[in-house]
């Protein structure tokens, strides 16, 4: 019985009535706007991704692209055909990140990240060679916070999840890794910084054009959507040429009143890295 009372009381102390979920949402759309009228306003980041234009579906050509975003981390090449072909072929490899490179020093963590693709690109090119000696593209896929100024690069706001590298926080992650991959020889240029949440949303806009939002529920929780560049005034600037600006919300901070918090969340908010910070999502 006594077990089945604090089911109970848990439930009693998590639930989510319809007229509280409105709350809720109206909560999350004065943070939304909140952000995206100035840089701080809002515990919802609204961060510019700096990619007005998605897929349609007709890209084709040889890419790699880069995973980073918990404890694992992913390299992949694809070969998109176009039009119906879509992805005519895709080769990946998971890597598990050693724990101490996750609290160690940046140039330890992108050299050991520049070595693994390296050894990936090696393996799949084996017996190739690249056509018309065009330099490598790849897409850089970084899921922690991070301050654009264009579509290839982007300062590091501050780590979550189980990393805490402390002098790459304020550091341009794209140059970064660029360095890493010079050192170890890899002819490769990053093309593209986004996180997983617009790569999500691009991804899945790549095979249908109706697509507007990519949402993430893993390690930690994020979406993105597509803005009309008009209703961001802290743009600066000349407006895009797609009036369109795909927004990283980084909702994961988000806090409203309106959402319970037991004693377990405040236990586990306790024990993590960044006390306070994303404790309702």
């Amino acid at each position: 019985m006594a077990e089945q009372q604090v089911v109970a009381d848990l439930r009693e102390k998590s639930a989510t009535p319809p007229s509280l979920l409105r709350d809720v949402a109206a909560a999350m759309a004065d943070e939304m706007c909140a952000g995206l009228e100035m840089e701080g306003g809002s515990r919802v980041k609204m961060l510019l991704s700096y990619v007005d234009k998605l897929p349609t579906g007709r890209e084709e050509g040889l890419f790699y692209g880069l995973d980073l975003g918990g404890t694992n981390f992913r390299v992949l090449k694809v070969q998109l055909g176009g039009n119906d072909k879509h992805a005519i072929s895709c080769e990946s490899r998971e890597v598990a990140i050693p724990p101490h490179l996750m609290s160690g020093s940046s140039s330890e963590l992108f050299g050991f990240i520049a070595s693994e693709l390296a050894k990936f690109v090696a393996d799949e090119e084996k017996g190739t060679s690249l056509s018309n000696g065009k330099t490598r593209e790849l897409g850089f896929t970084f899921s922690f916070p991070v301050r654009q100024r264009s579509v290839a690069s982007g300062t590091l706001v501050k780590w979550t999840k189980a990393f805490s590298i402390e002098d790459a926080v304020g550091k341009d992650v794209v140059a970064e890794l660029q360095t890493a991959m010079q050192k170890q020889g890899l002819d490769m240029h990053v093309a593209a910084l986004i996180n997983d949440a617009v790569g999500t949303l691009a991804g899945a806009r790549y095979y249908d054009e109706d697509v507007v939002a990519g949402v993430i529920f893993g390690t930690g929780t994020n979406a993105a959507y597509v803005e009309k560049a008009n209703a961001i005034p802290k743009w600066e600037g000349e407006l895009p040429s797609s009036g369109q600006m795909v927004i990283n919300m980084e909702w994961g901070n988000f806090y409203s009143c309106h959402l319970p918090v037991t004693e377990y969340d405040q236990a586990l908010d306790n024990e993590s890295l960044n006390p306070g910070e994303q404790v309702k999502l």
